[in-house]
């Protein structure tokens, strides 16, 4: 587990992924996102450590559920990514809706909803975006059904190219932490 504070209420952390095989197109590794929102603390698409890191993780948490004092909201970019909601479900009784100072952007063409803070121009991505070297791509071909392209995806994704994004929190590989923007603007072609 790798946990990193982006800024102050927002953080990112990895967890391997129980259901990943060698051979897999993505890395065993995947990106979660904590979110301490005005009138919630927020998970994206959270999967608890196991093994020794468990006990840490559940820690740090609850402690910081009840030092905000404030619901849980649970937060999905696909439904393929439930991960760890049956356990975060029976711990938090977290809520499913997103509160205010976070926005939904939706791509049917993926079944995915990108996350948008806008008070740390931050954008969260699922599976349509993927980290790339020093920035980000559209996933793989074998991510691809008969619903969808590349082309489909880039012309579904250009309009958050309107919004004054800094940072690019992805599931699969690493994150965008600078020049948001220009690095979703590249991908997109």
């Amino acid at each position: 587990m790798r946990v990193t504070e982006l800024a102050p209420g927002l953080w990112r952390w990895t967890a391997q992924h129980p259901d990943w095989t060698q051979g897999d197109d993505w890395e065993q590794e995947v990106g979660c996102v904590y979110y301490e929102a005005p009138a919630a603390t927020v998970l994206v698409d959270p999967l608890v450590p196991g093994g020794s890191e468990r006990d840490r993780f559940y820690e740090a948490l609850d402690r910081d559920v009840e030092r905000r004092g404030l619901p849980v909201a649970h937060l999905l970019t696909v439904p393929w990514h439930e991960r760890s909601t049956a356990e975060l479900i029976e711990r938090y009784r977290p809520t499913r809706e997103a509160p205010p100072g976070v926005e939904p952007f939706a791509v049917p063409e993926v079944d995915e909803t990108l996350w948008w803070l806008p008070e740390h121009a931050a954008l969260i991505a699922g599976d349509a975006l993927v980290g790339a070297g020093d920035g980000v791509a559209v996933c793989p071909d074998s991510w691809l059904d008969a619903r969808s392209s590349h082309d489909s995806i880039r012309a579904a994704l250009r309009p958050l190219l309107d919004l004054p994004v800094q940072r690019v929190l992805v599931s699969h590989g690493e994150p965008v932490l600078e020049r948001g923007r220009a690095a979703l603007a590249r991908a997109l072609g």
